[in-house]
C-alpha cells in the first residue's frame, strides 16, 4: 500500500496543485493531508476548496485552529519581535478573508487520524498522522529532539510509525527499542511542507509512504519512506503575496526555503 502524506500548505495554491498532479501521476493508494491549510499566502479559500473537492482526509493543523475560532493566536512560535508582528499581519489578513464555509470546515478537523495494520493476524502496527504531535497541535518536534523524548512521545500514543509535520523540515528517524531480549523499531517521519519549505530547498515536500505484506517493527528497513519534491511557479506565489498587504518578507522566504 502506498500513502502519500503532505502537510503545511499554508495557502500556497500554485504549490498544492503541483503536488497533487505529482501524486495522481504516482496513484497512491491513500491520500492524507496533515494539516495548515491556511496563512502566510492569498489563497486560503481555494486551497479549502481544493482539498475538500477531492475528498482528502485531513487533520487540524495549529493555524487552520486559530483561523477556524477567528483568533488573533495561531499558536506560532516567532522568534523575535519583527517575526511577531508579522505574524499579526498574516492571522489578521487570514481571518479577513476565509470565507464562512472554509472556516466551519477548518473548526471541525479532526486532530488525528490512526491507521492500524495486522498481516495475517500478527504483528499489529500502527501509523499515527498528527500536526505537530500527539500531545499538542502546535509541538515542534525538530530532527534533534532527544530519542528519549521521541520515544517516549510515540510510546504514549501508542505509535510505531508517526507521521507529523509543523515544523516545514523533512526527516526521518529510525529509534531502536529493546525490551525483553527483543528490538522494536518506531519510525518519526516529519513529512515538511508543500507550501512553506524552510531547509533551503525551495521545491513542495510530500511523502509516500510504502507499507509491504513483510513490514514488521522487528525488521528496520521494512518501512519504505520517499521524500518527494515537486517544483512549482515560486514567482507566481511570491509576487501575489506582494500584491497584498502581507508582508513581503513572506514572499522572500519562498524563494530561500528558510
Amino acid at each position: 500500500m502506498k500513502i502519500a502524506l503532505f502537510s503545511d500548505i499554508h495557502a500556497n495554491l500554485p504549490a498544492l496543485e503541483a503536488v497533487l498532479r505529482d501524486i495522481e501521476e504516482k496513484k497512491p493508494d491513500a491520500i492524507y493531508c496533515l494539516g495548515d491549510l491556511v496563512g502566510y499566502a492569498p489563497w486560503p479559500n481555494e486551497v479549502v476548496q481544493e482539498i475538500r473537492k477531492r475528498g482528502i482526509p485531513t487533520i487540524a493543523g495549529n493555524y487552520d485552529y486559530g483561523i477556524s475560532l477567528h483568533s488573533d493566536d495561531c499558536g506560532c512560535a516567532y522568534k523575535t519581535d519583527v517575526e511577531k508582528a508579522m505574524g499579526k499581519i498574516s492571522i489578521s489578513y487570514t481571518n479577513k478573508f476565509v470565507g464562512d464555509n472554509e472556516r466551519n470546515y477548518l473548526r471541525t478537523l479532526p486532530r488525528h487520524i490512526r491507521l492500524e495494520f495486522s498481516f495475517l493476524e500478527k504483528e499489529f502496527f500502527s501509523v499515527l498522522v498528527v500536526h505537530g504531535s500527539p500531545r499538542r497541535i502546535n509541538e515542534y518536534l525538530f530532527e534533534d529532539r532527544d530519542e528519549k523524548s521521541l520515544l517516549r512521545i510515540m510510546e504514549q500514543a501508542n505509535a510505531d510509525i508517526m507521521a507529523f509535520g509543523h515544523t516545514h523540515k523533512p526527516y526521518h528517524r529510525i529509534l531502536e527499542q529493546k525490551t525483553e531480549g527483543k528490538t522494536h523499531y518506531r519510525h518519526a517521519i516529519n513529512i515538511g511542507s508543500v507550501g512553506k519549505p524552510k531547509d533551503g530547498d525551495t521545491r513542495a515536500c510530500y511523502v509516500m509512504l510504502t507499507i509491504v505484506e513483510r513490514t514488521n517493527m522487528q525488521i528496520k528497513d521494512s518501512v519504505k519512506i520517499d521524500f518527494i519534491r515537486v517544483p512549482y511557479d515560486i514567482e507566481k506565489t511570491a509576487k501575489a503575496i506582494e500584491a497584498t498587504e502581507l508582508p513581503n518578507e513572506y514572499a522572500d522566504m519562498l524563494r530561500k526555503a528558510y
